[in-house]
């Protein structure tokens, strides 16, 4: 009989994207493996995780709202029906292990795993370890981490740094900065600046680069610039009739953006990092301000002290961003310091890692 396994989580790129790595590398190491992932209703993954090949199941789960305690009249409800939607599913489905990614449906999945005895296994991306994921780690039986010094979350024993997975299509890629070009129709005389704020959008970053269109145009620039829903109906408006510049909320090609790129904006979570150290290019960076203990600050400042990005306070990005970019694309040692420094820090294994260990896990079990 083949392996089953279920990886629960997703809500954003960062958790679904390291999640469809380590299910092809489940796959590659062991082709007949079937994969089941499960995912929240109405959230990214129930889209995106088909788009990758994968079944999922969705269960009517939601976070605590901090911002309207009105919302949150439903929440023991959802959680109540979501126990027997993992419970019909782990049924069906009957897992060998199950693998958490973070996400709302995460915690029930797992949780029930573990009152069965099913193995489950944990991938924190951050640096501050989720109160889901804390909860979890009492019975998980591995916990795998992208850096030292983890160990004031969870058990030191279950602990394993793999690193955190990147997509292989950004791991493998082969497309020439000229193919990239095309790709996205631009001009090949021309430096070219990728800004993204990740799957849903960054509203600091958009908004700067939407001010300052005036003056990347006028010094010549190209854009690529991924901006989520809630910003693309505006970024269109103030790029409308412009040239050499390419406008989209998703772009699930970011092989091919990070070939065209001469520098990179970005937030600094976790998984955009993994990636952008792969790329290897030069990065301003503008972590988003209201994650947990800012980790994101945290994060960016790791790479400035090693000389492998630049930050851009979020608060300060409306007046700085655009200069610093500007700055940057004009000093082509800095660019190429910037690059090689953050290259230095690349894990380009760490889904092969975590697919490894997981199968030898089931195995042995």
């Amino acid at each position: 009989m083949p392996e089953k396994i279920i990886i629960a989580g997703g809500g954003t790129g960062g958790h679904i994207f390291p999640a469809v790595a380590i299910a092809n590398a489940l796959k590659a190491l062991q082709p007949a493996v079937d994969i089941l992932f499960v995912g929240a209703k109405g959230k990214m993954e129930m889209e995106k995780v088909p788009q990758a090949g994968f079944d999922i199941k969705g269960i009517d789960i939601a976070g605590f709202n901090r911002s309207s305690l009105l919302k949150n009249i439903s929440l023991p409800f959802k959680l109540i029906k979501s126990y027997f939607q993992v419970r019909a599913i782990m049924a069906d489905f009957m897992p060998d292990a199950v693998i958490g990614v973070g996400g709302y449906s995460t915690f029930p999945v797992l949780k029930f795993a573990q009152s069965k005895g099913i193995p489950s296994f944990i991938h924190e991306s951050n640096s501050f370890a989720g109160k889901s994921n804390k909860m979890l780690a009492g019975k998980a039986t591995k916990i795998f981490v992208s850096s030292d010094g983890m160990e004031k979350f969870f058990p030191a024993d279950r602990i394993v740094i793999t690193g955190n997975p990147v997509r292989s299509n950004i791991v493998e890629s082969k497309v020439s900065r000229a193919a990239a070009i095309r790709f996205f129709g631009l001009d090949e005389s021309k430096k070219t600046v990728f800004v993204t704020g990740g799957s849903l959008g960054a509203k600091g970053i958009n908004e700067a680069i939407g001010a300052g269109i005036d003056k990347i145009v006028a010094s010549d620039l190209q854009l690529v610039w991924q901006t989520g829903k809630p910003y693309l109906a505006t970024a269109k408006e103030q790029t409308a009739g412009r040239s050499g510049i390419w406008v989209s909320d998703f772009l699930r090609e970011m092989e091919q953006a990070y070939a065209v790129a001469d520098a990179v904006v970005s937030r600094s979570g976790a998984m955009s990092i993994a990636e952008l150290c792969v790329a290897g290019k030069p990065v301003v960076f503008v972590p988003y301000p209201f994650a947990a203990e800012d980790h994101q600050t945290v994060n960016a400042q790791h790479l400035v002290d090693r000389q492998a990005g630049i930050l851009v306070k979020d608060s300060e990005a409306a007046q700085k961003l655009v200069p610093t970019l500007l700055s940057l694309l004009s000093d082509a040692e800095q660019c190429d310091r910037l690059s090689k420094n953050i290259s230095k820090l690349a894990v380009a294994d760490a889904d092969k890692k975590i697919a490894q260990l997981i199968l030898e896990t089931i195995i042995k079990n």
